[in-house]
């Protein structure tokens, strides 16, 4: 029984052989470049010597975790961390769905193509492009200060002012994202009978009736699943961006896990510390997930898993 079992299972494998040898090569990246370097992540217990190497640098338990806790900067990096991204998912999160649903309202359909274009093309701008545009549009001599002058106000050096960082981080964060965001929720529109608008068209629904009653219901478990995702990666700042954008002058607001990492880590060289710090948030990401997905599944049955 148990050799018939595995001789069906060989024949079905080679039946399907050009199919997983396509799969190979994406499987052998996200082995060689996901899940071997996990082992790394013991340099976290470790008091990491580089002449040592990992496996003859000597254990010492929590020691950099605990170092972690008790540095003054881990409060502010913390917090920072987890507003900017809350106010993200506040506002970015939404955004696609807006756009998505006004696609979707659009009835011309080359202008509705043509928009929808034009809001992709943000998404393809790589972030030291975006992180450059934003700092000759907040110069002192920038556009933004040139309307503000043009209108009889005072230059703003904007990336030198802790009050204005996290505006225009999220606000450039939706402008190049927004558009891609879309896509995700108009293949959910896509697949919507277009029966149950005519239906609601004879009972007399207007547009917003449509959109709360029909169309809002469509994409809803999409739009959990991928509230889902974003509540797991909250404490996952664009650091890179980040770190192009702030100074010292706005480290009060702008510091977090991710830039605090790069220069205690690549800068300073604590390879222990910082992998010690990136394990931690790991954990507390996962912890944020499974909550997120479990309250779903009592909610809404819908979840991840």
């Amino acid at each position: 029984m148990l050799a018939a079992t595995n001789k069906k299972r060989w024949s079905k494998l080679w039946k399907h052989r050009y199919l997983y040898l396509m799969v190979l090569p994406g499987m052998i990246t996200v082995l060689v470049f996901s899940y071997f370097p996990m082992y790394g992540i013991t340099i976290a217990f470790k008091d990491y010597n580089a002449s040592k190497g990992i496996m003859g640098s000597p254990w010492v338990g929590f020691k950099y975790f605990t170092t972690f806790f008790h540095d003054p900067m881990a409060f502010r990096v913390l917090k920072n961390t987890l507003l900017l991204g809350l106010y993200t998912l506040l506002w970015s999160f939404p955004a696609p769905i807006i756009l998505a649903l006004l696609f979707n309202e659009l009835r011309n359909k080359h202008f509705k193509k043509f928009v929808q274009t034009v809001s992709y093309f943000p998404h393809f701008i790589s972030v030291v492009i975006v992180a450059g545009m934003l700092k000759d549009f907040t110069a002192r001599d920038g556009l933004f200060n040139q309307i503000i002058t043009y209108f009889g106000g005072t230059p703003i050096m904007f990336l030198l002012e802790p009050g204005y960082f996290r505006t225009i981080f999220i606000s450039s964060g939706i402008w190049q994202g927004v558009g891609f965001g879309t896509i995700i929720y108009l293949a959910a529109l896509s697949g919507i009978d277009p029966t149950y608008y005519d239906v609601a068209e004879v009972d007399g629904a207007s547009r917003w009736k449509k959109i709360v009653h029909i169309t809002w219901p469509s994409i809803k478990p999409t739009t959990i699943i991928l509230l889902i995702f974003a509540l797991g990666g909250i404490l996952g700042s664009d650091f890179q961006k980040i770190i192009l954008l702030y100074s010292p002058e706005t480290y009060s607001v702008a510091d977090v896990i991710g830039s605090y990492v790069y220069r205690q880590g690549i800068l300073g060289a604590r390879y222990e510390y910082t992998t010690a710090i990136g394990l931690f948030m790991s954990v507390i990401s996962f912890v944020i997930l499974y909550i997120t997905n479990w309250v779903s599944r009592k909610v809404s049955e819908t979840s991840l898993f």
